[in-house]
């Protein structure tokens, strides 16, 4: 049976189809700066774009800035603009960097991804070639779960508990996942992060969580052709160093990997002089 436009199912369907087709709206994508070339952040898992906030300062003079908020963060405003069933892979949110770099009228652009977004960026360049110059891969990994010969970070055994901790006391999990991931002497990093976590839905956190940390794009990497740039920091609980060396082995392109001097997986946060430096010398500036 068709529904009229006039009931609810209709009128939901035509706000969120309203919403697709303006998503960069949708989400709080916005452009900042000045220069030639742009540099396109996207934040990774609990985060926004306000992650980026240290950098974006010292970049702004030198760049335009693309800057968003995945559809499950907490700074999106509609929260039923993520739907599980349809972000169950990293393809539909390389689907949604693609609209929205589109509806920007962006193009020939540096994409700079954190975390999961590394990956998502990754496989944006095997669907658009022309969208990105460079790839910026901060603290990605294609897989993180331990298999025989590769080493991910995680057992299995560990990611179910943390699943089973995000569904059982989200908020004392966000904390406790916060000063995990972020260097824990910078108190106010930690806190920003855990304010990020606190602000998604749980079910949404769950969902997402299962996605990012049960996903393998191990057989993405030898399609990559666009320069790749790995940022990695020299102890990261999250994503070990022997990640970012199989990718370079791995990616067909140009692969360079840069340490930066800090612990944890946000340099961005906790090391952003060295992060902006980093990102001066892979451009050339």
């Amino acid at each position: 049976m068709v529904l009229p436009s006039s009931s609810p199912a209709g009128t939901q369907t035509k706000r969120l189809t309203a919403m697709r087709e303006n998503l960069a709206t949708s989400m709080n994508a916005r452009l900042l700066g000045s220069g030639k070339e742009t540099i396109v952040l996207a934040h990774g898992y609990g985060g926004d774009q306000s992650v980026w906030d240290k950098i974006v300062p010292l970049l702004a003079d030198r760049y335009r800035l693309l800057l968003f908020d995945w559809c499950f963060s907490g700074a999106v405003k509609d929260p039923s603009l993520y739907d599980p069933t349809s972000y169950s892979s990293y393809d539909a949110f390389a689907d949604d960097l693609i609209s929205v770099v589109g509806e920007m009228k962006l193009s020939s652009c540096v994409f700079v991804g954190h975390s999961m977004s590394g990956m998502i960026g990754c496989i944006a360049s095997l669907k658009r070639p022309d969208l990105f110059t460079r790839l910026v891969l901060v603290g990605p990994s294609p897989r993180l779960v331990n298999v025989e010969g590769y080493e991910g970070g995680f057992d299995l055994g560990q990611i179910e508990e943390l699943f089973s901790n995000i569904e059982s006391n989200y908020e004392q999990w966000s904390c406790a996942f916060a000063s995990l991931v972020v260097d824990a002497t910078d108190q106010l990093s930690v806190e920003k992060f855990a304010n990020c976590l606190k602000r998604m839905r749980v079910e949404v956190a769950l969902s997402l969580a299962k996605t990012v940390f049960l996903a393998d794009y191990r057989y993405v990497l030898e399609k990559v052709v666009v320069p790749c740039t790995i940022i990695q920091t020299k102890n990261d609980v999250v994503v070990p160093l022997s990640v970012a060396r199989y990718m370079q082995t791995k990616i067909k392109g140009e692969c360079e990997v840069e340490i930066i001097d800090t612990e944890g997986h946000f340099p961005q946060l906790t090391a952003h002089l060295q992060f902006v430096e980093v990102l001066h010398r892979i451009l050339g500036c």
